[in-house]
């Protein structure tokens, strides 16, 4: 069985036993979390797309724990002008292991 959600500004492909990074969602490790948001749930061929979300359908995760990305480093430069301004950034991530899919 396999889910398509949105979270984060982003759509992730899911089956169970799935293990993802997505956007910090500000929730304790060992709690569960619900997906609302369920774009198309595919089981064995029969496939249930929604307008734009399927009413009804929850995608259950685990929350294993928290973590940073790579820092991405941003320079600004303007010629002749003596303006020089980096930049870093480094994401916040919330991994989740997916438990069961509701369709």
């Amino acid at each position: 069985m396999l889910a398509v959600i949105k979270t984060g500004g982003k759509q992730y492909t899911v089956a169970e036993g799935d293990v993802l990074n997505v956007e910090l969602l500000g929730v304790e490790d060992g709690s569960t979390y619900k997906f609302e948001e369920v774009l198309m749930i595919s089981n064995d061929g029969d496939v249930k797309l929604g307008t734009p979300n399927i009413t009804g359908a929850t995608v259950e995760a685990e929350v294993i724990g928290g973590d940073r990305g790579e820092k991405i480093l941003v320079f600004k430069r303007k010629p002749r002008k003596d303006y020089r301004k980096r930049i870093g950034h480094r994401q916040s991530y919330t991994r989740v292991k997916i438990t069961k899919i509701i369709g």
